[in-house]
């Protein structure tokens, strides 16, 4: 996922923000979402770019042929988070608690 999200920004840089990784498999289909942040080396550029990318948690999907890239929230997230992106299965969002992080 970090490969096909880099390839998406066109930023070297960046990994998934610790603490908040959601993962899980509904059939034979795996689903994954997080939020990424930039790491050291990281360019201005991407510094600049990663304070809105940062702030929305990015969401994929992988059948068999790899990850795909499938959508992002918004910032603020909807009120039923990752309940409310259509890609998500409904009893996946529902098992991520919406994609809460919340301790």
């Amino acid at each position: 996922m970090t490969r096909v999200y880099r390839e998406r920004v066109h930023f070297a840089h960046i990994e998934p923000v610790p603490h908040g990784f959601f993962y899980g498999q509904c059939g034979t289909v795996r689903y994954a979402a997080t939020r990424f942040q930039p790491v050291d080396g990281a360019t201005d550029e991407e510094l600049v770019g990663m304070q809105d990318e940062g702030s929305a948690t990015k969401y994929f999907r992988n059948s068999g042929g790899g990850w795909v890239y499938v959508g992002s929230d918004g910032f603020p997230a909807g009120p039923h988070g990752c309940g409310d992106i259509p890609a998500i299965p409904d009893a996946l969002a529902a098992a991520w608690k919406d994609c809460s992080i919340a301790h």
